[in-house]
């Protein structure tokens, strides 16, 4: 057994695509419309292992889009996403200049967290040990939940 993907529904597609692909940095591996089904696929991987996708089938994130209206509620319930980086302050940084609120900050150099468009939690996570505290980070609070 293997994993392969997580799969989030997705409330607007062009909306979930800025989120990850323009503001987080993932990268579209592949994408299947289906007219009979009335929904579309996405599937996204991070930059790492965009090379290794095609051959070995990485974990990846699919993002579904049902082409017929749904209100998706209760995104916290679905638990989180998580993705290493490799310096979560600057990560953060360049996360919040584009708009994205860091509703857990990285106060201890290890754990943020945020939420994309349809409220599902990310969690994000320094590579390796945690960076020493550091301002404006270290005394930042809170905002909202995740």
């Amino acid at each position: 057994m293997r994993y392969l993907h997580t799969m989030i529904r997705v409330a607007d597609l062009d909306a979930a695509l800025e989120f990850f692909v323009q503001k987080m940095g993932m990268v579209e591996i592949r994408r299947m419309e289906s007219e009979k089904g009335r929904f579309t696929l996405v599937y996204l991987a991070t930059p790492g292992d965009v090379s290794r996708a095609a051959a070995t089938r990485t974990p990846e994130l699919e993002l579904t889009y049902n082409w017929d209206r749904e209100d998706y509620t209760g995104g916290r319930n679905f638990g989180h996403l998580a993705y290493e980086v490799d310096d979560i302050y600057a990560y953060c940084e360049k996360l919040a200049k584009a708009g994205v609120v860091i509703n857990r900050p990285p106060r201890d150099g290890r754990m943020a967290f945020i939420r994309t468009p349809d409220g599902i939690s990310i969690e994000l996570l320094q590579s390796g040990e945690a960076l020493p505290a550091q301002e404006p980070w270290a005394s930042a609070q809170n905002i909202g939940s995740w």
